[in-house]
Parts: C-alpha cells; sequence; structure tokens
C-alpha cells in the first residue's frame, strides 16, 4: 500500500495481507438506490432529480457514511450476506488489478475530454474494466471507505487485515470524482471527510466477507 512519492498520508509504502472478499463491480446506482429507498422509506437527495444527477445509472450521490453503511445493511439482509463497505487496503488492493503502477493502466495520467463529467458523474460501466473486472475504480465519484481516516496511519497499520483507527473524526474514501481538476485518483491516493456530510461528487460501492 502507499507510493513512494506520494503525498505523506501515503508513506511509509508498507505491505498487508488480506483475506478473500468480494467488490462490487460498480458503484451503487440510483436505481440500486432507489429500492433501498423505498424499502426503507428513506428520503431521496437534493440531486436525485437534477437532471444531470438523475439517470438510473449514474452512481447515486449526495450520500453520507451512515448512508452507505445502512444500505450495505439492507443488501445484506436482502441477499443473506455480510454487506459492508470496503476498508482501504481492500480498496486499494482492487483498484490495482495486479499492478504496481500509479493507476492500474500505468503511470500515466489519462488525456480526459473537457465536456467528459463537466456538470455531473457518467453512467456506470462506460469504461474499460479494470484487471479484476472492476469499473470506473479511480473515477466518476469519491468512494466512501469502513475506515475511520489519521493521515499517519500507515506508520502503525498491522499486516494483516488493516481496518483503519478505532476512531476518528473523517471517514477514509477513495478514488477521483467528476467535480475535481484532476478527475481520475491514482490508485494509492487517499482522502476523507466528515461521515455526516453528503457531496454531490461522493458515492460508494460494497464489499462482502
Amino acid at each position: 500500500m502507499g507510493q513512494v512519492d506520494g503525498r505523506d498520508e501515503e508513506r511509509p509504502v508498507h505491505t498487508v495481507r488480506l483475506a478473500p472478499f468480494r467488490l462490487g463491480r460498480h458503484q451503487v446506482t440510483n436505481a440500486q438506490y432507489d429500492k433501498f429507498r423505498k424499502a426503507t422509506s428513506r428520503e431521496k437527495s437534493e440531486y436525485r432529480d437534477r437532471v444531470e444527477f438523475s439517470d438510473p445509472a449514474h452512481p447515486v450521490v449526495a450520500v453520507n457514511w451512515f448512508d452507505a453503511v445502512a444500505y450495505c445493511h439492507w443488501l445484506g439482509v436482502e441477499n443473506k450476506l455480510h454487506v459492508r463497505l470496503p476498508t482501504e487496503a481492500e480498496w486499494e488492493f482492487a483498484a490495482r488489478g495486479g499492478m504496481m503502477t500509479r493507476f492500474w493502466w500505468g503511470d500515466a495520467l489519462p488525456a480526459i475530454d473537457p465536456e467528459r463529467w463537466k456538470h455531473g458523474p457518467e453512467r456506470v460501466m462506460l469504461g474499460a474494466p479494470n484487471p479484476y473486472g472492476l469499473y470506473d475504480i479511480c473515477q466518476n465519484v469519491h468512494e466512501w471507505c469502513s475506515d475511520w481516516y489519521d493521515p499517519g496511519y500507515y506508520a502503525v497499520s498491522p499486516v494483516d487485515d488493516p481496518k483503519g483507527p478505532a476512531h476518528g473524526k473523517r471517514r477514509a474514501s477513495r478514488g477521483g470524482a467528476w467535480r475535481h481538476h484532476i478527475k481520475v485518483a491514482r490508485c494509492a491516493a487517499r482522502s476523507s471527510i466528515p461521515p455526516e456530510f453528503r457531496y454531490a461528487d461522493y458515492g460508494f460501492r460494497v464489499a462482502a466477507d
């Protein structure tokens, strides 16, 4: 995990071992989240009916960490699985797709059409998947992780299945997002916000044991 020439919070580069896990092929969509909302009588986000966010195949946005955890619990009950958010370690392993380069395809930042992601995210699964069959893993919307965030955690991280610090004020997130100037994130790049925040460039994908 990490990148030797990355930001301070991406160092030290270190090795971890992970138990087998499952990860959603794409970010949770409006269509998927709508089923959860209706089943649990939850309010839709302020962005749900805006045209640039409203396609059923768009990733759901403006869900906070608690919303994402509640969706995972509901989906797990529906499917008799332990569904949850991925840890940072699981997310980075999955994003790399077996590669040790900055991005799963190599080290070069891709050229981005200036019209792409101009007003919001795009529908999931439009581009090529990474070698593990995962779509949009470094782009489209930021993805919540289960961990509390600590910029110094890598210095004390356990080797086996690290799950982040025991407490904190911000939750970890990974991946790039449509709203940023640089829209595609490196596999090792870390980010975080308080768990109660809801932003138009934040979504999630699910994991399972």
